[in-house]
């Protein structure tokens, strides 16, 4: 951290453990597309529930799926019976 610190004095400021070392990786991943289950290999998890975590912690990628959706080509219909 030191060495590092040398170049970039505002990480004097910052406390980084090997545990946020570790989740930074595992969201640079998830963002770049790799998928759940190597990330979940990678991080030694034994349940796809404890990874799933990171998916629902990044408001980016949520919002870029949002983004990503288009209108339906349709316009919506509501059902209407017949009289009998």
């Amino acid at each position: 951290m030191a060495h590092a610190a040398e170049r970039y004095p505002s990480l004097n400021m910052r406390h980084i453990s090997p545990h946020s070392v570790r989740h930074s990786t595992a969201m640079h991943m998830l963002q770049s597309g790799v998928a759940f289950s190597v990330i979940a290999l990678w991080l030694g998890h034994e349940s796809m529930t404890t990874t799933h975590r990171y998916v629902e912690a990044d408001l980016t990628m949520k919002q870029n799926a949002l983004a990503r959706l288009q209108e339906p080509a349709m316009e919506p219909t509501r059902y209407q019976p017949t009289d009998r």
